[in-house]
């Protein structure tokens, strides 16, 4: 059981540090941001609540205090959590809106603090054994000061969730939907902490021996806050993870595409603004070339088309049916045109296409999307890479 518990606040110290410091690497460009200072300082005050957590569990005496580490771990966790709730407030209404409420919360703050050490105390709790800090051994004052704490942390927990859920709702879809998401979700971890806690209080005080339910608030809790720390820090980290993803599917694409650029590129060298390089420093400009000079080699290959472009005449079944094949037949059309022009055939100039068939594309991912499948067939149709090239 105690095993359980110091990991628990080891996990919960080990997030909360690894937050704090991927937040503070930002303090020189976002200092004077308000907000950002509220989350610096509920993660520094995370990060001091359980460093206490785990130095209470090493040393049942700090400077010659007993249970000293534990009062500290409780009043910094006061501190933290009515922290949260400025920040949350911060987040989700104006400032003016919010000063008074902030000045409520830091009232509420600074009384739940004092009657906490008044109880530490009167009720002797620096000479108490630190496992009657668990459940309170049926002492009154104890048990006292251990309910104080948790309703200073369930209520914070509860208004926060009533006020991600809603705000979550309003909120433009994107990072900051799924951080005031995730946040109602750490709220609700760390509330079911709470009432765990109290229960486990509650019924020991009772005579009720809860057996291996007592480890269930140390589990939410780390839960809670490792989960906290992700919404805390999810709009920081989030846009990078869709760079990331960006760069990947330009980088799928990028390479999708080299079959069929390849091939009009042998055709018409003259397509190609830049030398041919392996280079991806700057892949969304080079996507962006490569699919220009795609359009360029099929326009060079034009004369050499034995089929008229586009699908005239008004829109018919047959005709819609005919949409899903239209990049299978511009890819036989193109393979055809390369096999001409290699033969030798004379073009006809007089050709004048309007362009590939069923390619309406309005955005260059669209562009992309259309240009990927034409690929594909044609690569499927024998037109591959030629040997030894690895592509790039």
């Amino acid at each position: 059981m105690n095993l359980i518990r110091t990991l628990g606040f080891a996990i919960s110290a080990l997030s909360s540090y690894v937050a704090f410091g991927f937040k503070i690497g930002q303090f020189r460009r976002s200092r004077a941001d308000l907000a950002y200072r509220s989350l610096i300082l509920v993660l520094a005050l995370q990060c001091l609540t359980f460093t206490m957590g785990v130095v209470a569990l090493s040393t049942d005496r700090l400077f010659g205090v007993g249970n000293l580490a534990i009062l500290l771990m409780h009043l910094f966790a006061v501190a933290y959590c009515v922290s949260a709730e400025v920040l949350m407030l911060l987040w989700t209404s104006s400032l003016a809106d919010a000063r008074r409420r902030v000045a409520r919360w830091a009232a509420y703050g600074v009384a739940v603090e004092v009657i906490l050490v008044a109880l530490f105390v009167v009720a002797r709790i620096d000479q108490a054994a630190a496992t009657e800090l668990n459940t309170g051994s049926g002492r009154p004052l104890i048990v006292a000061y251990l309910l104080t704490f948790m309703l200073s942390q369930a209520l914070p927990c509860f208004t926060i969730v009533r006020q991600c859920v809603p705000f979550s709702r309003l909120a433009e879809a994107g990072w900051l939907r799924r951080a005031l998401r995730v946040l109602a979700a750490a709220a609700l971890l760390l509330l079911g902490y709470c009432l765990a806690r109290v229960a486990n209080i509650l019924l020991s005080t009772g005579g009720v021996d809860v057996g291996a339910w007592a480890v269930a608030p140390a589990v939410l809790s780390a839960f809670g806050i490792v989960t906290l720390n992700v919404g805390l820090t999810m709009q920081s980290w989030g846009p990078r993870i869709d760079d990331l993803r960006r760069w990947l599917r330009d980088y799928a694409a990028y390479r999708a595409l080299y079959p069929l650029w390849h091939a009009l590129y042998l055709a018409s060298p003259g397509i190609s603004l830049e030398p041919p390089g392996r280079s991806l420093s700057d892949l969304p400009y080079r996507l962006h070339r490569r699919v220009i000079e795609i359009r360029d080699g099929w326009r060079a290959l034009r004369p050499y088309m034995d089929e008229p472009d586009g699908l005239s005449g008004p829109r018919s079944p047959e005709a819609d049916a005919l949409d899903g094949r239209l990049p299978d037949i511009e890819a036989a059309r193109l393979r055809r045109a390369l096999l001409a022009k290699q033969s030798g055939r004379a073009p006809e100039l007089e050709v004048v296409a309007a362009g590939p068939p069923g390619q309406q594309a309005g955005t260059l991912d669209a562009e992309v999307r259309w240009l990927r499948q034409v690929s594909r067939t044609f690569v499927r149709l024998g037109a591959g890479r030629p040997d030894g090239e690895k592509g790039t």
